[in-house]
């Protein structure tokens, strides 16, 4: 088995665990974390007395979304193969294929053999979401927040997953404004399972898991993809696809200089802080953030 830096694998019987593991960063996703999860899952699949897997994170967040600093180029993993990717059989030459490359990557959950249950806590934010919505089920902790707001600035969602997981209604809302949601109104909407109080969702995720496994490799298999077909005969595929292209021109139109401008000039830090500043959440809740900017593209 690979020897990983960015995440823990274990297994416990039936369950197989794997933990997202850069606490001090809310397990922002770094390219070698997502080629060693996907490692990973590929590792627990071919593990005969794994039945389920759980993944999970360290610290007291689920995950920040993608990393944006240079962090998410770094080209350090053997795993992640010739384009410092997760390897999903191609190099993805070319501008503006991230998209792309999120949605391949992400089918490699989707694909599995084994169902795959996300225990989220604290911040479930953009890629979060998306690496998330591609497990088989969500238990969330009540006072999860879970949101997208890269929308308010930067591009449209990667993977364009609220049509087909949440109302048309609260789909909207989710992928125009990116407004955090808690863990339970998640419920709600359709996305998550189960919501329970944070200090128990360790084990309810386990028993939940644990239930499920008690049933053969082969019959989950079979339950799982027999459900994922149908999902792929009314188009998530293809309307996965043609997001990542539109995604791609959302990110060539004239207020988005607007944000790489900033993140060059004034820093990472700041630049989140005048995207969400509006908004008065994530980084625009800082005092320092500017509350009341002028819409992107009209102050220069």
């Amino acid at each position: 088995m690979a020897e990983y830096s960015q995440i823990l694998y274990e297994t416990d019987g039936r369950l197989a665990y794997i933990t997202l593991n850069r606490p001090e960063k809310l397990n922002a996703l770094t390219n070698t974390l997502r080629a060693e999860v996907m490692d990973a899952m590929r590792q627990a699949e071919h593990d005969e007395q794994v039945g389920v897997i759980v993944l999970r994170a360290s610290g007291r967040s689920f995950s920040a979304g993608y990393d944006l600093s240079q962090a998410r180029a770094e080209n350090v993993s053997e795993l992640a193969g010739r384009s410092g990717l997760p390897d999903t059989g191609t190099t993805h030459p070319g501008d503006n294929q991230w998209a792309r490359s999120v949605v391949m990557t992400n089918w490699i959950i989707w694909e599995l053999a084994k169902p795959v249950v996300a225990q989220i806590q604290g911040h479930c934010l953009a890629g979060g979401t998306e690496l998330a919505t591609v497990c088989d089920f969500r238990i969330v902790a009540e006072d999860a927040q879970i949101g997208y707001p890269p929308v308010r600035a930067m591009t449209t969602m990667d993977m364009m997953w609220t049509p087909w997981f949440m109302s048309p209604a609260k789909a909207r809302e989710f992928a125009y404004i990116g407004d955090s949601i808690s863990g339970t109104d998640m419920v709600t909407a359709g996305w998550a399972n189960y919501a329970v109080p944070k200090e128990d969702l360790g084990e309810f995720t386990e028993k939940f898991a644990r239930r499920m496994a008690h049933i053969d490799n082969e019959m989950l298999m079979y339950s799982k993809r027999a459900v994922n077909r149908q999902y792929e005969t009314m188009g998530i595929r293809q309307g996965l696809a043609s997001g990542t292209e539109i995604q791609s021109i959302s990110s060539q139109r004239a207020a988005a200089s607007e944000w790489r401008r900033r993140v060059q000039e004034d820093g990472l830090k700041a630049a989140l802080e005048w995207r969400d500043g509006p908004f008065r959440d994530f980084r625009g809740a800082y005092a320092s953030a500017p509350k009341d900017r002028p819409v992107a593209g009209t102050d220069r």
